[in-house]
Formats: C-alpha cells, sequence, structure tokens
C-alpha cells in the first residue's frame, strides 16, 4: 500500500508573506504630485489674503514712499522729481514737529485708560454679579464708528450742553468752551479716546486673565491671599506680554491720532495733529509731495518707537505653574 504524502502547512514559513513587487514607474511620479500638492495646498489658502495685503498696503506704501520724492500737487498728471527736498523742508522746519506735543495729551491718556481697563478686566475675571452685561456694557464703546463717536460728544461738551448741566446738578455752576479754550480742547478730546478704546483693552487683558489656571487661585486662597495680593502676584506677571503690548499700542496711536480731534475740532484752538496736518498738506495745500515725506516720517518714527520699546522691554515667556 503506498501512502500519499500530504504538502505539510502551519510551517514557520507558512505564515510569511510574499515580498510586495518593487514600485512601479507608475507610483513615483503620483507619490511625488501628492508631496507637490501637500506643499501648495497652505499657499493656496493664503494666496487671497496675500494679494489683498499687497494691493492695499504695500503697493500704496511704495507709491506713497515715491510720491514723497516729487513735487506732485495730487491733480495734474505730471510730477517732477525734485529728490530729498520734502524731507529737508520738514527737518528744516521744527514747527512742524511741534504738534507732536498734543500727542502727549493723548499718551497719557493711553496710559490712564489702560489702567482703568486692567481695573475693570482684574475685578470682572472674578465671580461678579452682572459681569457679563458689564462686560458688554464697558466694550460697546469701541464698537460704535468714530465718525459717530466724534458727533455724539461734540454736542456733549457744547457750552451749557450736557457735561454743563451734569456738572451743574453737582454745584460747578458756568459754562465751560470745552473745545474753544486751547487749555481745554486737547484734554477733553483725550478723554475722548479713553472712553472708547477703553473697552478693547479691556477685552485683551480679560482674555489673558482667564488662560490662568484657576488652581493657582485656589493655592492662593489657601494661603489666605486677598485680591490685591492675588493680582499683585499671579495676575499681573501672568499678563506682563499683554500689558507690553498695549504700551506699545498707546505710544504708537498716541503718535497717530487723528478721527477724533479731526471731526471734532478740525485741528483748531491748539489741537492739531501730525496726521491732521498731513492731510491739511495733502488736500488743502495741493503738496502731496510734502505730505507723502511727512507720512514716511510718521511711519519711520512709529517703527523706531516700537523697536525701543522691544528693546527695553523684551518679550517674555510667562510660566503658568
Amino acid at each position: 500500500m503506498t501512502v500519499a504524502h500530504k504538502p505539510r502547512t502551519g510551517g514557520p514559513a507558512a505564515g510569511r508573506r510574499s515580498p510586495l513587487p518593487p514600485e512601479s514607474a507608475h507610483g513615483r511620479p503620483r507619490a511625488g504630485r501628492r508631496r507637490t500638492i501637500t506643499a501648495l495646498t497652505p499657499w493656496l489658502f493664503l494666496a487671497a489674503p496675500l494679494t489683498l495685503l499687497l494691493m492695499f498696503t504695500f503697493l500704496p506704501v511704495a507709491d506713497m514712499i515715491g510720491y514723497s520724492f516729487t513735487d506732485w500737487d495730487g491733480i495734474s498728471p505730471s510730477r517732477s522729481f525734485v529728490g530729498g527736498e520734502n524731507y529737508t523742508d520738514l527737518v528744516t522746519r521744527p514747527a512742524r514737529f511741534e504738534v507732536f506735543l498734543v500727542s502727549g495729551f493723548y499718551l497719557v491718556a493711553s496710559f490712564l485708560q489702560i489702567a482703568i481697563a486692567l481695573y475693570f478686566a482684574t475685578v470682572l475675571s472674578f465671580n461678579t454679579r452682572f459681569r457679563n452685561l458689564f462686560k458688554g456694557l464697558l466694550f460697546f464703546p469701541y464698537l460704535i464708528n468714530g465718525v459717530a463717536v466724534g458727533f455724539v460728544f461734540l454736542y456733549f461738551f457744547q457750552p451749557d450742553g450736557t457735561l454743563d448741566t451734569l456738572l451743574r446738578l453737582i454745584g460747578a455752576e458756568g459754562k465751560h468752551l470745552w473745545l474753544g479754550d486751547p487749555d481745554l480742547a486737547n484734554p477733553s478730546l483725550a478723554g475722548v479716546s479713553v472712553w472708547r478704546f477703553m473697552g478693547l483693552n479691556m477685552v485683551l487683558f480679560l482674555g489673558a486673565i482667564q488662560s490662568i489656571p484657576p488652581y493657582l487661585y485656589e493655592a492662593a486662597e489657601l494661603d489666605g491671599a486677598n485680591r490685591w495680593q492675588q493680582f499683585r502676584h499671579i495676575i499681573a506677571p501672568s499678563i506682563k506680554p499683554i500689558i507690553s503690548l498695549s504700551f506699545i499700542l498707546a505710544v504708537s496711536g498716541s503718535l497717530a491720532v487723528f478721527e477724533i480731534p479731526y471731526i471734532m475740532t478740525g485741528g483748531a484752538n491748539g489741537t492739531e495733529t501730525f496726521v491732521i496736518q498731513t492731510v491739511k498738506l495733502a488736500f488743502q495745500f495741493d503738496k502731496v509731495g510734502l505730505a507723502s515725506a511727512s507720512a514716511v516720517v510718521l511711519l519711520l518714527l512709529i517703527l523706531l518707537v516700537t523697536w525701543v520699546q522691544r528693546r527695553l522691554f523684551p518679550e517674555e515667556r510667562v510660566e503658568l505653574s
């Protein structure tokens, strides 16, 4: 009798898979195309915003720099190259830079604004009744159009107007030329900027405060720390980068003030800022070349001040632990 031997199964070689065939020549270009598409995908999404940024920011700045070397009046199709005469005119006339003294009022008001915003952000970060309502009320002025704010406060500061009526209720009699008196005009306008922009800083501070881990407050309360001590040792060090950013924005914003004083006074009674002066050079005196040079100087000045601030107060990484 013959015995038929069956092939052996289940051995160690049985579970092995046969080696895959080498990658075909058609697969390599396909993988390369996938990598190319993956690399280009972010740029496809960035194409629209980068195009808008180029068209409405960098190209106008380049044109402005080009105009600053000409004597163009903004109307005639021809303009002649004058080199650095516009910049020489600016430097040799110190009166053109005296308007920066007006920016000092807005700078002081910006520091006051930061202090008030930090106070409200700290108070509203704790369990306060109606805190969401107060957040909305304090942030609402920033949402109002600047032109509307200017016209509202134009009537608010009128002689014998709303402000004088409120002062009369507390015993302060008399009419005040809030926008006509040079000693009162700039503080009044700076007060409007405090009212309008305080809510923005408050929201920035509030967002930074809410990122602080709650267990730090719990540990501080167990140690018997009061609210002031929590602010001093937990909140202030934790939001230091945001406070530094607010100071940078305050200084640069005080140098470029335009909207509120231009609408409310037009730069009269000693309220003219550098930007208002630049606008008048361009559209009232038809000196677009000189106005462009002024704008370039303002841009360089803001960049210089920002660089100095970053050098004096370098950004520090805060470790919340």
